[in-house]
């Protein structure tokens, strides 16, 4: 009988096809953002609670659910956090879903390096899910491979298809400030343009597109009704880009904004995939974490809802009344629960309570006569007789004395101890995290105590995971009441770095749309800082880094303010390697200035003016970027010095930036004491040269009077 080789080749082809077709996904734990402090200094935003399940447990349930395999999880800040969780959770026990899960603890700073770290292990061997870990999705994705696959087939260039949600406009999980717009050929799904676009106050969001896409292709859609889920199913092509491009840091504005925009050179192209059905939205935001929370009490994200407990020790039921509660939950007959709740198990409600639309995690205890509307309490929290929680944020250990009143947009880290009858307004952010108070950017409107409370600043060492905006540490202590055994921090949020702002109690909604546009300004400075600082230890050309710079200033439609910020960040920090590595800090700060004189000349547009907000704006940024190095006083001498000897900053500039109120306000003052013997220099030349000039003027004016005398006698 022959040889059957024919079966044995088709065996064999079936498994290469089973083992291509395998999916893989990478999943992105770390946000490399700042949205979510001040709790994220103490926890990964992965693990963060959302209706009492951390956030990365809906990441991985949906990924069992589409049928991913082999599963890598990148993570960086509080690794040790990350590590501990997955290992003792279902996801790496032998009854996983998962063949495998792999974790990367990595020190990437964005999620471009973490890409880079990916594609030089050489493990993604097909195509794979991108995907962040904070994504909540009950979405069926089959059809979304299947048409990439399709397409990957016949055109190799079709490098990665983006999963994107339509709903309306107004959809509670869309972005509200600078909000993804996606340009479309309907006819192949491809996508031509990608762009965050900013509202104006009094004008509409605009884009701008090449003419060459109006002429190239018959029919386009603008659309910006459509939700980014952050899933992405890419091929292997995908990785390379990212490791050929190492000014690529953020998926969308970077490598999305780059590929589009350079598709002439690359030949790349990337595709949508658009769904309506099922629930998709990334929690990206704090204002976005309360959108999702509500959609997931609704049931929208239904099976991954609290009563489906997938999370091994979860043992939620769902009432008739809305809520969702845990064993062992005591509620006084009196309490009144409104909308959708969820209480985990071990907590007591008093008499007369009134929960409305809000979550409380395990072993919680809110007293008689308390008011929870909109907020979200994690573990073992402590509520005390009439006090008001409203649209706030609770981190778990907080304990909230009597008579207390918790505005809306506040929000109170971990164990955080607050006195009897305080209010505690929207834009505050209180943390015990030592991280947290170096992150503190702006005056406190309304401080959390009596009259006796006190403001301390204290300087230290700046944090590599915090903002590069390190400003005045203003930390709380009360004499009265004993608000825990380590300090306090009050944070605001940083709209705005110097500018005194409006009342915010209007907009100061834990859901307003400031949040994600300060966030979006934090992503900036990050991102930027970053990018400038690259260059400066490469000792790239100024050209280039302007160039660099120009770019991407363009790309996200930064103000000049963000761009001299980062700038100043950038500088100081590169200064701060030069002293690390035994350079003096005068020598450090020439070094750096008088290289890259050229960036910081074009920051400054007011040479030629009677007023000097530029530059005045410029000293403002390097003095509050110095607050936390522990040879202020020096350095802010040395760059003043150095700016006006190299005429980047005038006398003029100088002499306007030193009595300005922000330059003595608060902390900011602490480090201005050396510098004030070179203002005096200044002040008294200037004086020097009115009185040269006044004596100049008075000599012109007796010569002319005696020349007219004399011409006087002559005709006599």
């Amino acid at each position: 009988m022959p040889p059957k080789a024919p079966k044995v080749k088709a065996k064999v082809k079936s498994q290469e096809e089973q083992r291509d077709n395998s999916l893989q996904a990478v999943v992105l734990a770390d946000s490399y953002e700042t949205r979510f402090r001040p709790f994220s200094h103490e926890r990964p935003k992965c693990l963060l609670p959302l209706a009492n399940t951390p956030l990365i447990e809906y990441t991985l349930e949906f990924l069992a659910h589409v049928g991913a395999e082999d599963i890598f999880i990148y993570y960086g800040a509080h690794s040790d956090q990350v590590e501990e969780y997955i290992n003792a959770s279902k996801w790496k026990r032998p009854t996983s879903p998962f063949k495998s899960l792999v974790l990367f603890r990595s020190d990437a700073t964005s999620a471009g390096d973490a890409l880079r770290d990916l594609d030089n292990r050489d493990l993604i061997k097909g195509d794979f899910l991108l995907i962040s870990g904070d994504v909540v999705a009950n979405i069926a994705i089959e059809p979304a491979l299947t048409s990439h696959r399709a397409r990957r087939d016949k055109d190799k260039s079709a490098i990665m298809t983006m999963i994107l949600r339509e709903a309306t406009v107004n959809h509670r999980a869309q972005v509200t400030s600078h909000k993804p717009v996606f340009v479309i050929d309907p006819t192949s799904d491809r996508c031509l343009h990608y762009e965050e676009a900013r509202s104006s106050a009094g004008q509409g969001r605009h884009v701008t597109l090449e003419p060459d896409l109006l002429s190239m292709h018959s029919e386009i859609e603008v659309r910006e009704d459509l939700i980014d889920c952050h899933i992405d199913i890419c091929t292997p092509d995908v990785l390379g880009l990212w490791s050929d491009n190492f000014d690529y840091q953020s998926i969308r504005r970077g490598f999305l904004f780059g590929v589009l925009k350079d598709y002439e050179l690359n030949g790349k192209t990337v595709h949508t995939h658009i769904m309506n059905d099922g629930y998709a939205a990334r929690v990206r935001s704090l204002r976005a974490y309360g959108a999702v929370s509500k959609d997931v009490l609704s049931r929208w994200t239904y099976p991954f809802c609290p009563d489906s407990n997938h999370v091994p020790g979860h043992h939620y039921r769902y009432h008739k009344n809305g809520t969702y509660q845990e064993n062992h939950v005591t509620t006084a007959k009196s309490s009144r629960f409104r909308g959708r709740c969820v209480l985990g198990q071990g907590t007591a409600i008093g008499e007369d309570v009134t929960v409305s639309e809000s979550s409380l995690g395990r072993d919680c205890q809110v007293d008689k006569d308390a008011l929870i509307e909109g907020s979200y309490i994690w573990d073992n929290v402590v509520v005390g007789d009439g006090s008001t929680l409203r649209h706030a944020i609770i981190a778990g250990g907080v304990v909230i004395g009597k008579g207390c009143t918790i505005e809306s947009g506040a929000m109170i880290s971990y164990n955080v101890q607050i006195p009897d009858n305080t209010t505690i307004s929207g834009s505050q952010k209180l943390s015990r995290s030592s991280l947290a108070s170096k992150a503190v950017t702006e005056r406190i409107n309304n401080p959390i105590s009596t009259e006796e409370a006190k403001y301390h600043g204290s300087a230290s060492d700046s944090d590599d995971h915090s903002d590069s905006s390190n400003a005045s540490n203003r930390i709380f202590q009360n004499q009265q009441a004993s608000i825990s055994d380590s300090s306090v921090s009050t944070m605001k949020s940083d709209e705005s770095d110097f500018e005194q702002t409006e009342d915010r109690s209007r907009r100061a909604s834990l859901f307003s749309e400031t949040s994600d546009e300060a966030a979006t300004n934090r992503d900036f400075h990050i991102e930027a800082t970053a990018s400038i600082l690259d260059g400066l230890q490469k000792d790239d050309l100024p050209e280039d880094i302007n160039l660099e710079l120009t770019a991407f200033r363009m790309t996200v439609d930064a103000s000049q303010h963000e761009i001299r910020r980062a700038v100043v960040a950038a500088f100081m920090k590169r200064i701060a390697n030069l002293e690390a590595s035994g350079t003096g800090a005068r020598e450090a700060v020439h070094r750096v200035f008088s290289k890259y004189r050229i960036i910081v000349e074009r920051l400054l547009f007011d040479k030629d003016t009677r007023e000097k907000p530029d530059q005045v704006d410029f000293m403002l940024c390097v003095q509050r970027e110095l607050l936390s190095r522990s040879n202020a006083e020096s350095l802010l001498l040395f760059v003043a010095k150095e700016t006006y000897d190299l005429e980047l900053i005038e006398e003029d500039g100088i002499l306007q930036w030193w009595p300005d109120i922000r330059s003595r306000h608060g902390n900011m003052t602490n480090i201005r004491g050396l510098t004030e013997q070179f203002i005096t220099f200044l002040q008294e030349a200037e004086e020097d040269d009115e009185s040269d000039e006044e004596e100049e003027e008075m000599m012109e004016q007796v010569w002319m009077e005696k020349r007219n005398s004399t011409s006087k006698l002559r005709v006599e």
